[in-house]
């Protein structure tokens, strides 16, 4: 067997200068790497200042520091902060996290009093705080995304309030709707991801600063000044649920799981629709691409790739219920991997809403295709055979059957059921009158459809104005 000590074993990294007491030298080559997180914890240093900063106020109120110390600390701060914003601050692996870089620095710029800054909080309360900040500004910023987007739909559904279309269930011919019925369908949607952004920030709506570690502190802290100056409605109950509770980031990353998957359903019908047997809309180059063999092709890659990134933003809340699953209380080092998941997911979130907004704006519909197949697959069989329950007072089951016969003749005629005629009609049902011939067109079917949520037209026109009031 090899005596040969394995690479990252021969020289500890030089010791974190941020610790001290029994901690000599420092970690293996391979600890250091694992256990820093800055290079992707860095995106927090605004909350980080922003909460240091009402933390160190707080302090002072308290008579914990003095107010000339309180004064040095929070310019500093703003110093450190307008140092990140340009890009002249230097970011240390050695420091490990966005904490002790930004700690190191105030140290560096006004002394020992830098050291007061951390009385009466830990690191695990502080990136509690961080995070959650941060979470609750992306939802606010995803929040006017997903409004956008639904601009979009209820601009585009007032467009095409009457223009019928083939309604599908199983991916087969159902009865016509409208498109503008079907686009405010996906407003509904969106309205619902929205509420569930609306949820997590009144769930959310706490403040863990002062929890410290996991056991509170004995400095006498007003933790409801720090959770009012930060915008929170109350400081969180429980100190050790404080600096463990991740809920927040795994709502979060389930909105945007559900909203992806809203996106994802809209993009492929985007791509069925603008596909040659289909052919009811078609997006522009601004959203489309061509083939490197095939000069005839466009590809509508945009939709594709906003319906790929959904497996990304789910794969995001799938890692970090993983990582929780096991976890006792209170802060375990697993939750680190917590951040990278909600920033990539946040991006991501947006990246697909605005591409979304985007196609919704730009596609153009071919209504005469959509109309012209809306009139096959017999989408009128329903109505023809609701005019028989009213009109016949036949049992649905009954009429149902009828119609099924009549739908048969019609298949085995070549023919639409309006073409059939009266006489042909009667050879099934005898008691059919020429009334009938009022409900088998599209125009009459989609007209019909008055009931609340229907796809009337003049039901779709309230609904986009209910949307307006409700949504924009």
């Amino acid at each position: 067997m090899s005596s040969k000590k394995p690479k990252n074993s021969k020289s500890p990294a030089k010791s974190n200068p941020m610790w001290g007491g029994q901690f000599a030298s420092g970690p293996a080559g391979i600890m250091a790497k694992i256990n820093a997180s800055i290079d992707f914890d860095k995106k927090l240093y605004a909350q980080d200042i922003k909460g240091s900063i009402a933390h160190c106020a707080m302090l002072a109120a308290s008579g914990i520091i003095s107010k000339k110390e309180a004064a040095d600390i929070t310019d500093g701060l703003h110093k450190i902060k307008s140092e990140i914003d340009s890009g002249r601050f230097t970011f240390k692996e050695a420091l490990e996290d966005i904490h002790m870089n930004i700690e190191a620095r105030l140290a560096e710029l006004i002394g020992d009093v830098a050291g007061k800054l951390h009385t009466a909080r830990s690191r695990n309360d502080q990136v509690a705080l961080d995070l959650r900040m941060y979470v609750r500004d992306m939802s606010l910023t995803i929040d006017a995304f997903i409004k956008a987007l639904q601009l979009a739909l209820i601009t585009r559904a007032e467009e095409f309030s009457s223009a019928i279309m083939p309604g599908f269930t199983h991916l087969q011919t159902a009865q016509p709707v409208t498109l503008g019925h079907h686009l405010m369908a996906y407003v509904e949607m969106f309205g619902r991801d929205r509420a569930r952004l609306k949820n997590l920030l009144a769930n959310m709506d706490e403040c863990p600063l002062g929890s410290a570690a996991l056991a509170g502190t004995s400095f006498p802290i007003d933790r409801m000044l720090v959770a009012k100056t930060l915008g929170f409605a109350r400081p969180t109950a429980n100190s050790l649920d404080s600096v463990s509770d991740r809920d927040f980031a795994l709502e979060f990353l389930s909105a945007a799981a559900i909203t992806a998957m809203h996106l994802s359903r809209l993009s492929e019908e985007l791509i069925i629709w603008s596909s040659a047997p289909f052919g009811f809309i078609k997006l522009s180059d601004l959203f489309s691409s061509g083939s490197s063999i095939m000069p005839q092709k466009r590809n509508p890659d945009a939709a594709e790739l906003v319906r790929g990134k959904t497996g990304r933003i789910t794969g995001s809340l799938m890692s970090m219920l993983m990582t929780m699953k096991g976890l006792p209380l209170a802060y375990n080092k697993d939750m680190q991997e917590d951040k990278e998941p909600v920033f990539d997911a946040s991006l991501q979130w947006q990246m697909v809403l605005s591409a979304m907004t985007g196609m919704i704006y730009d596609f153009t519909a071919d209504k005469k295709r959509m109309h012209a197949l809306a009139n096959q697959g017999y989408s009128t069989a329903t109505d023809l055979a609701d005019w028989l329950v009213k009109n016949l007072k036949m049992p649905f089951r009954q009429a149902h059957h009828t119609t099924a016969k009549i739908v048969k003749l019609a298949t085995d005629k070549k023919c639409t059921l309006s073409q059939l005629s009266l006489t042909q009609m009667q050879t099934i049902e005898k008691r059919i009158t020429k009334e009938i011939f009022n409900v088998l067109t599209v125009e009459q079917s989609v007209a019909s459809r008055i009931s609340y949520g229907g796809t009337a037209p003049a039901r779709v026109k309230e609904a986009i104005f209910a949307a307006k009031k409700k949504y924009l």
